[in-house]
């Protein structure tokens, strides 16, 4: 979807007139527009929606209605039990390993919510919590996924990729596989594994064209290994447990990961809301539908307009991707020794020129659902009206706060 900028702050500006900053909107044109994108990609395979890139119960309620996209992928088991009891969804997949022994109490003690959600295991240690917490014999059977490393490890030392399950090889499956089988009181439902270093890097940095040529590279070399590898762990687990899902990927490799045969269900959640870091891809490119709006307060000096706060921040290595983007008016920019701050921001640039005290500049967030931990409301902006709809912060919870 093409945008014109100068019509799309028109539009929000006119939706949201009414509201006081600092405020969030995503855009339901773009965002459905992302969600139909991203189900072609799919190529017919089921999409499941990352929860923690969304973190709004009625855009997730919207995404699931839409053709293509079965159930959630959860970050906490809290969030999981949540949303199960709310009736957003009765299929959560918990990416994560769990140590939340309160959770685990509240899972085993309802047969619904244990027949509804797949917990995450790398590891016999973590049977023996939930055994802890529960004996088998006096709770429902507990459903499990096993989260195979993605990784690529090349050679030597060389581990290119995050750093999650111990469980790297077909053999490693394999025998984590038969363990489960022997415990009483668990069932292996599904398999899941998550190829950050392919889905989760652009592969075309913006000025960094040997960054750029490196990733590719890799990538290249990377995923035809892990095709192979995936295949072998799944077969090596299918001896031992009848699978119902095996998940992979996510918004960055949506496509690549839907055309591997291992693989029955993608992830995907960032590309609904369109943040920065997936400016980066040649291979996907989101229309922005989310953003935030902070007002001008002052003007310090000519071609600079400070704005109220700013310092929305995203996760991950701390370096320039993380910061947010001033996006509308176009031509703004950071001061390089200040970038966002706490309580204020100055922007520089020709169209700091025309800005005034009460004006508002729109950022775009360099991740997705983080965006939502600094509000309680999201404005659903549909043509130029804005409905609120609370994000989890605004309905009280802060799931990995």
């Amino acid at each position: 979807m093409l945008i014109d900028r100068d019509t799309l702050r028109h539009r929000l500006e006119t939706a949201t007139r009414h509201l006081e900053t600092p405020l969030a909107v995503v855009d339901l044109a773009a965002f459905d527009d992302n969600a139909d994108r991203l189900t072609a990609r799919a190529a017919g395979k089921p999409i499941r929606v990352a929860s923690k890139s969304v973190r709004c119960r009625a855009l997730l309620e919207r995404v699931l209605a839409r053709p293509g996209w079965r159930g959630v992928m959860a970050y906490t088991l809290p969030e999981a039990i949540w949303l199960v009891s709310s009736g957003v969804t009765d299929d959560v997949l918990v990416a994560y390993p769990t140590a939340d022994r309160a959770a685990l109490r509240e899972l085993t003690g309802d047969a619904k919510l244990a027949g509804a959600i797949s917990v995450m295991v790398d590891h016999p240690s973590q049977l023996d919590l939930i055994d802890r917490v529960a004996p088998p014999g006096d709770r429902p059977e507990i459903r499990l996924c096993m989260d195979l490393d993605a990784s690529w490890k090349p050679g030597g030392s060389v581990h290119i990729g995050v750093r999650r399950s111990p469980v790297h090889s077909a053999r490693q499956a394999g025998e984590l596989a038969r363990t489960i089988a022997e415990r009483q009181g668990f069932r292996l439902v599904g398999m899941m594994s998550y190829e950050a270093h392919i889905a989760g890097v652009g592969d075309a940095p913006p000025g960094r064209a040997l960054r750029a040529r490196a990733i590719r590279l890799m990538q290249s070399r990377a995923l035809p290994e892990l095709l192979d590898r995936r295949a072998a762990a799944v077969r090596a687990v299918r001896e031992h447990a009848d699978l119902e899902y095996v998940n992979g990927g996510g918004t960055g490799s949506v496509a690549v990961t839907s055309a591997d045969p291992s693989v029955t269900e993608v992830t995907a959640g960032s590309g609904l809301y369109g943040p920065t870091l997936f400016d980066a891809y040649r291979s996907w490119q989101s229309t922005p539908a989310a953003f935030f709006a902070l007002s001008v307060v002052r003007i310090p000096a000519p071609r600079m307009a400070t704005v109220l706060g700013g310092g929305w921040v995203a996760s991950g290595p701390a370096e320039a991707s993380r910061l947010p983007m001033p996006y509308l008016p176009a031509g703004l920019a950071f001061k390089s020794d200040e970038g966002p701050g706490e309580v204020q921001t100055p922007l520089l640039g020709a169209a700091a020129e025309r800005l005034r005290p009460g004006d508002r500049v729109w950022f775009r967030h360099a991740k997705a659902g983080e965006l939502c931990e600094h509000v309680n409301q999201l404005q659903l902006i549909d043509g130029d009206t804005a409905t609120p709809a609370p994000t989890y912060r605004g309905e009280g919870h802060a799931f990995l706060g």
